[in-house]
């Protein structure tokens, strides 16, 4: 017999991660509550929305979504996965929790995992994760079966380490956009006056895959005291971004923005139209994942939001129809 002595974890609380049984609950919300039959919000439409919650000290902090007709995927900022179906009747079947096989670092803390933005090839299923921290795009077998590979870029390598990768789009032509939820434009580089550099965001294009092709750059121009927090892309090439602004004492709000397709290219600086603007009174929280799809002949924005894993956010999934005459169709 080998006798050995083991000290206790004096360290920060490991990651945690779904295990045992999938439980979540879906409750429905209004667009207003103050007025539940409101539905129009600048140029959209609000469809519905649900409040998720589970009892899984995983459940949560839901960074970025994919949604393909009823099934849908949130991804965690801490390599969380929930998946499941749910139809007009708004009511969550067929779950299924799990964790990312891989990752950058050991995967024992959050910010190991800190996995802010998810992209999706809809023909073959691959899909690459932007982790904040480590300034990393991963690309994932279907399903997130197995890690590929990764890539990170030196284009990234100065950007904040908790304002990275925040937004990761494949657009309708099989390229890659990223935008930096922080990186200011380099000052050599910017030609614009100071108040414009301190409000755009360092953004890539990449040709293809990223983690075989070299980006080139863009600037975004965000609005004012916020951040980008995701983007997705229409039909035509043009991005819907989200921009957050938190403000003290406790309180967030979002803009949804559209950028013409022919400003996301490089060298040019993008420039958003505001679309919507979610605040107070109306339902508001930290909305940082953004989808885009088709329903009816219709445009259909799907929006997340990650609570923190606090009490004083919420995990909403809301759904808005985009007025035609944006649909970039």
């Amino acid at each position: 017999m080998i006798l050995a002595f083991v000290p206790g974890w004096a360290g920060r609380d490991r990651l945690a991660l779904y295990e045992g049984a999938p439980q979540m609950d879906a409750r429905r919300v209004a667009l207003d509550p103050r007025d539940p039959t409101r539905h129009r919000l600048g140029a959209l439409t609000y469809l519905g929305g649900v409040e998720l919650t589970g009892r899984s000290p995983a459940f949560g902090g839901f960074s970025s979504l994919t949604v393909s007709g009823e099934h849908f995927m949130l991804l965690s900022d801490g390599g969380n996965i929930v998946r499941f179906a749910m139809g007009a009747d708004w009511k969550p079947h067929g779950l299924r929790f799990d964790n990312l096989p891989s990752g950058p670092a050991t995967g024992w803390l959050k910010s190991d995992r800190d996995s802010e933005s998810l992209a999706v090839d809809p023909t073959t299923g691959t899909l690459w994760v932007g982790f904040e921290n480590f300034n990393q795009i991963w690309r994932y077998a279907p399903d997130f079966t197995r890690a590929e590979g990764y890539v990170a870029p030196p284009a990234m390598a100065d950007w904040p380490g908790n304002g990275g990768p925040e937004s990761l789009v494949r657009m309708p032509d099989g390229r890659f956009v990223t935008i930096s939820e922080e990186a200011k434009i380099d000052r050599p580089r910017w030609r614009g006056s100071e108040e414009t550099r301190r409000w755009s965001r360092q953004g890539l294009i990449f040709a293809g895959d990223p983690l075989r092709h070299r980006p080139r750059s863009f600037a975004y121009r965000v609005s004012p005291y916020h951040d980008v927090a995701d983007a997705a892309a229409l039909p035509d090439g043009s991005l819907i971004v989200v921009e957050r602004r938190f403000r003290l004492p406790f309180r967030f709000s979002n803009r949804i923005m559209l950028v013409p397709a022919a400003e996301v290219a490089p060298g040019r600086t993008a420039r958003g139209q505001l679309l919507a603007e979610l605040d107070a009174p109306l339902i508001h929280d930290n909305f940082e994942g953004v989808a885009v799809t088709r329903e009816a002949g219709e445009t259909i924005l799907w929006l997340v939001s990650d609570d923190n894993q606090t009490l004083l956010e919420r995990s909403y999934l809301l759904k808005f129809r985009l007025d035609r005459r944006f649909a970039g169709r």
